[in-house]
């Protein structure tokens, strides 16, 4: 099996959720955020093909890494080879954080492409950061997202809860409000 990638994985990437982690960049993506800085990593097919198994042996050699993470691009677009490769990262007891431009109500409620295997993928991933990256709703002070619209969410409490699930670590993050503006404010700040 293969994957499409934008590039060869980041290793100790300390920007890309908790910890020390290694990063695998989806080749494809096609949300289109405006201000987006991984624009290379859109054309679905540009990147590299790479086979999964030469990437979990990639994993299995990482020392000191907290986890993985899976960036992009959007690795919603190919669930099937982000499957295997997440199944393989937790049965080595590292933590698995996604992103994407998807919100997770999409996943769950709505009829979309892959739904099936996406459903499948979600059930390897700890922590899912959802939603476009939006230009006017930018900090820099957010952890671990770039706009104030992307939650951190706790995808084993979502699903076990049936109810969307705010990572409780960054749940201050989250509450705020609109101003006169339309501009998002974090009352945590």
């Amino acid at each position: 099996m293969f994957v499409r990638l934008a590039c060869e994985l980041t290793k100790d990437s300390i920007v890309d959720g908790e910890g020390l982690r290694t990063v695998i960049w989806a080749q494809g993506c096609s949300h289109n955020c405006r201000g987006c800085h991984n624009k290379s990593t859109h054309d679905f097919n540009k990147g590299i093909l790479r086979n999964v198994d030469d990437i979990i042996d990639e994993i299995k050699a990482l020392r000191l890494q907290k986890g993985i993470t899976l960036s992009g691009g959007d690795p919603f677009f190919q669930p099937k080879p982000f499957i295997k490769i997440a199944k393989a990262a937790k049965s080595m007891n590292l933590d698995v954080w996604a992103y994407t431009g998807f919100k997770m109500e999409d996943f769950l409620y709505k009829n979309i492409d892959n739904k099936e295997d996406i459903l499948n993928l979600l059930n390897y991933i700890d922590i899912l950061v959802d939603g476009k990256y939006e230009d006017d709703k930018r900090s820099i002070e957010l952890s671990f997202r770039g706009s104030y619209n992307q939650r951190i969410i706790d995808v084993k409490k979502t699903i076990k809860n049936n109810n969307i699930a705010i990572y409780d670590k960054y749940i201050n993050e989250h509450i705020g409000f609109e101003n006169k503006n339309n501009q998002f404010m974090n009352l945590a700040l």
